[in-house]
């Protein structure tokens, strides 16, 4: 992967509509986004009846129905991802996919034979998930959001014990173990990128913490990206600056549409500047090294400034605080020498503004 990976989540904002999915991978396409991810459950599997709703989606959808009824009219069937994920293909951009219990899991990796996984941030304490999902050896893209950095530690130890297919009896002692091996540090950097999260919709600009970008990637070793749920896409362009190697943002085709995730998604036009703006950062970002570009050099010369007469000067002379200053053009004798040059008895004439030459 070269540059920042994109990922357009359309998420459930398609409603539970096909056609609406294939409208929500048309929108991520024309952006130029790398990628456009959905969400992938049986709804029986992940939510109880008694499940309450989070006060963000309480606000875009209302009391009345409960957290199961209302994920339940987004369900997407496994038929319908097939054929999502075809037309992924035939629109030339990758399709992804979060599964939020085994049976999805098994269907993404099995069926449609996905190579990428991305684990959302209310599974990161799933660990009988992270652990089947990490013994199929797919690339990981573990959401964090919400979780303390050892949370994210036990986590990383569940999926290197899958990822290295190991028999021992599952515990978090043996979780540990793994985790702080060599074996599973190697097998992590090869197989898991990090997101950092803020899980909230929208999420409040101070709460963002995109500082934690540098924390993890400190503390993990791992490559870490960002999945943004603030509004607009300044703190998202923020983070490639912090180094965030895959970016993900909600999009929709219109913010006003009924659902619990719209409102917190960009429109194709917000898309299309996000993806023009983290493109332009990324080529801004540069080597790190400080030296001169190819584009500044040319103004060197008219820019700085070098020693010259202050007014007309004898020969024989000597130099004084009186007699010379510093002005454009950068083309003579560096300021750095002002005081080397004091004191020095004059070989020419010298008209005022002449650049002061030494034999």
């Amino acid at each position: 992967m070269t540059g920042t990976y994109i990922i357009a989540e359309a998420g459930v904002n398609h409603n539970g509509d096909i056609e609406l999915a294939k409208k929500l991978v048309d929108i991520a396409v024309e952006a130029k986004a790398d990628a456009v991810k959905f969400q992938t459950f049986k709804t029986e599997n992940v939510i109880s009846n008694q499940a309450p709703k989070a006060d963000y989606q309480i606000r875009t959808t209302g009391e009345e129905e409960s957290q199961f009824e209302m994920v339940k009219k987004l369900e997407l069937s496994f038929s319908q991802f097939k054929e999502l994920k075809a037309y992924c293909e035939e629109r030339n951009i990758e399709f992804l996919s979060t599964p939020f219990d085994e049976e999805s899991a098994d269907f993404l990796i099995d069926e449609l034979c996905m190579k990428t996984i991305k684990i959302p941030s209310g599974e990161i304490t799933n660990a009988p998930l992270l652990l089947h999902i990490a013994r199929k050896r797919p690339h990981v893209i573990l959401s964090t959001g919400m979780a303390t950095l050892s949370e994210i530690e036990n986590a990383l130890g569940v999926l290197a014990f899958g990822l290295l297919q190991k028999k021992e009896v599952p515990s978090m002692e043996v979780f540990k173990e793994i985790f702080i091996s060599y074996e599973g540090q190697q097998i992590l950097k090869e197989n898991v990128t990090l997101l950092h999260c803020t899980t909230e919709y929208p999420a409040l600009i101070n709460d963002v913490n995109l500082l934690a970008i540098n924390t993890m990637k400190k503390a993990f070793g791992l490559p870490v990206g960002y999945s943004d749920h603030t509004e607009g896409i300044a703190i998202t362009v923020a983070a490639i600056a912090l180094g965030a190697t895959v970016i993900e943002k909600h999009i929709t085709y219109d913010k006003n549409a009924e659902g619990p995730d719209h409102k917190a998604s960009l429109s194709p036009e917000e898309l299309n500047q996000m993806v023009i703006s983290i493109r332009q950062v990324e080529q801004a970002k540069g080597s790190g090294v400080k030296i001169p570009s190819k584009s500044e050099l040319k103004n060197v010369n008219i820019a700085r400034k070098s020693i010259v007469a202050k007014k007309v000067i004898k020969k024989g002379e000597k130099l004084t605080t009186e007699n010379i200053t510093v002005k454009r053009p950068g083309s003579g004798i560096t300021p750095f020498d002002y005081w080397k040059l004091l004191n020095k008895v004059t070989m020419d004439d010298f008209e005022k503004d002449e650049e002061i030459r030494l034999p």
